[in-house]
């Protein structure tokens, strides 16, 4: 295949790809910094756009990668997963999406395959983490010598970027506790219910990576390259530290949604004993009405030019005492 020498020769665009369905191909020296001599190159990160026919196409083409990788990489998404086959490395990773994707802010995927001399990463949505890798790596401030670094510094920026949400999820909390507390909580329920979604998100994606990062430990340590092993217990341990903020996080919602659920049976015990008491004061004079608008004969007073205000009068008497008999019961 020659998209190496293609993509060097043509600019490439970061955010549209090209007739391979390719973003970009960098080369890096053995110092870790990029250059455009393929000569050169220590090792080579290509990134491909995996909704791109071209790009399928591609990467079912190219034979360096193993049946099972090229498999995983073309395959419908079963979610995130890491493996090690034939001395590649590889997996589905989550990733949040970035501000100006067309979808709605959320969690996307980075799908990549590693070995010593070569990065191939695709995903369908522009990825924030990818991107501000790819701005350093043109910029020359942040060196990578190995692909397992690139791919730790991309795990790394999205569980930055995730520690950010889950920030930003603890002082929309601190709102929301905030209005409760003053009883200004009647707008709130939507508010809460959107926070711990977001934070079922997150916080089921840092348990699968922690239980990833775990499972590779556990499976292949003695397959792996030591500094790969070293990053699988960095970023696990990072993964682990968010799950635990996030479990904190996830308590404080049932909490919150708890006290806002009491409130509102507070509130609703209030409206009906309201509506238990009119009740109860209007029923008097419902039946002395409804007895004295019956089309009979032989009704008291009808005669008798001061009846409708004995009537009256009787009725309201009667109705504050209903009243005072039912706020008595209520204190007792």
């Amino acid at each position: 295949m020659n998209i190496a020498l293609n993509a060097e020769g043509t600019p490439l665009s970061p955010y549209l790809p090209d007739e391979h369905g390719l973003f970009f191909i960098y080369h890096f020296t053995a110092e870790g910094l990029r250059t455009k001599d393929a000569a050169e190159a220590q090792w080579t990160w290509r990134s491909y756009q995996l909704s791109d026919l071209r790009a399928r196409r591609e990467i079912a083409a190219e034979q360096a990668l193993p049946a099972p990788v090229r498999e995983a990489f073309l395959g419908a998404s079963q979610g995130c997963h890491i493996d090690l086959e034939d001395g590649w490395l590889y997996g589905d990773l989550p990733d949040l999406r970035h501000d100006y994707s067309a979808e709605a802010r959320g969690l996307g995927h980075f799908r990549f395959a590693l070995n010593e001399k070569m990065l191939i990463g695709a995903r369908k949505q522009p990825l924030e983490s990818v991107d501000l890798i790819r701005k350093a790596v043109e910029s020359g401030s942040r060196k990578f010598r190995a692909p397992a670094d690139l791919i730790e510094a991309v795990m790394g920026q999205s569980l930055d970027g995730m520690a950010a949400e889950l920030h930003g999820l603890g002082d929309t909390l601190d709102g929301i506790e905030d209005r409760i507390v003053r009883d200004a909580w009647h707008s709130e329920r939507q508010s809460l219910v959107e926070a711990r979604r977001q934070l079922v998100v997150i916080h089921r994606q840092m348990a699968t990576l922690t239980n990833l990062f775990r499972h590779l430990d556990h499976s292949h340590r003695n397959e792996l390259p030591d500094p790969i092993n070293d990053m699988a217990t960095r970023l696990s341990h990072r993964a682990h530290t968010l799950y635990h903020d996030g479990e904190q996080l996830q308590a404080r919602t049932r909490l919150l949604q708890d006290e806002l659920m009491a409130k509102l049976t507070m509130q609703s015990n209030q409206l009906l004993y309201v509506l238990s008491v009119m009740t109860a004061v209007l029923l008097p004079m419902t039946i002395i009405s409804g007895l004295f608008g019956m089309n009979v004969g032989g009704l008291p007073m009808v005669n008798t030019p001061m009846g409708f205000w004995v009537v009256s009068a009787v009725s309201i008497v009667i109705a504050a005492a209903t009243y005072l008999f039912v706020r008595r019961l209520g204190r007792m």
